[in-house]
């Protein structure tokens, strides 16, 4: 068994136990649940184009940043003009929490990811009554047919889907899934190598009106300048920015450098 399906295993009694804990109608009567989302597409094609992260460890890494309070790295990254922040749910292997999602969601107005192994459409609920504006779905863990129902219950909801591909097939079952942006990881998930040419390889296959994103690996402004030329507009960076003591000051840097490219 590898991380992922570790994850995925854990995952499903984590949320068998929360909805025995807390019903939907629970959720639904949060007080984030009827506001209005903002678009993470709109904002990348708009801004930036940088989706920067709050992550604590990661199983590749361990250790990132456990130093910093949530509310003051969304903040940073506001500042710095970044089109949508991501922000890991995940308690066992990444040092996440809802409530970490909730108090970005207080801090900002930009539009904020729920990055989170979702599998069942509890946690799309969730993610609603916590101030997600998107959802994050990772093709490599559900069926064709879970993509488009969750994808499906999302935009119900008036949220944005970025749906994870890591190579040729996972993508070709994502053609037929409702998702405002396609994302390519370019780590490989059991070796955790990373290399951008895994974007350019998938950039031609990901069909027009989708905004593309590339994911994970990305630490200059070369490499976007780079990706703009296969057509990427979205550019997800997490471990670059939360390695540092001051990641919104990092962001902001990377942000003004890749703007006097432009």
């Amino acid at each position: 068994m590898n991380i992922l399906d570790k994850i995925i295993a854990d995952k499903f009694r984590e949320i068998e136990l929360k909805k025995s804990l807390i019903p939907v109608s629970q959720l639904e009567n949060s007080v984030l649940f009827d506001r209005k989302c903002v678009s993470l597409a709109e904002s990348i094609k708009t801004g930036s184009g940088i989706i920067t992260e709050h992550k604590r460890r990661s199983p590749s890494k361990s250790v990132i940043n456990q130093n910093l309070n949530v509310q003051d790295v969304a903040k940073g990254y506001e500042n710095a003009e970044a089109s949508g922040i991501s922000v890991l749910t995940d308690g066992k292997y990444f040092g996440g929490s809802l409530e970490d999602l909730l108090y970005a969601r207080a801090s900002v107005q930009i539009p904020i990811l729920r990055k989170e192994f979702m599998i069942d459409e509890y946690q799309i609920t969730e993610a609603k009554a916590y101030g997600a504006d998107a959802i994050l779905l990772i093709a490599s863990v559900l069926t064709q047919e879970q993509l488009i129902y969750l994808a499906d219950a999302a935009k119900y909801l008036g949220m944005d889907v970025l749906l994870e591909v890591h190579n040729e097939e996972e993508l070709e079952k994502s053609l037929r899934v409702n998702a405002d942006m396609i994302g390519v990881n370019n780590r490989n998930l059991k070796t955790f190598e990373v290399s951008i040419d895994n974007s350019k390889k998938l950039a031609k296959l990901i069909p027009d009106g989708v905004v593309k994103v590339s994911e994970s690996g990305i630490s200059n402004t070369a490499a976007i300048a780079e990706l703009k030329n296969y057509g990427y507009e979205g550019f997800l960076i997490g471990e670059n920015f939360m390695k540092t003591d001051n990641p919104g000051a990092a962001a902001k840097e990377f942000i003004t450098e890749l703007k006097s490219k432009v």
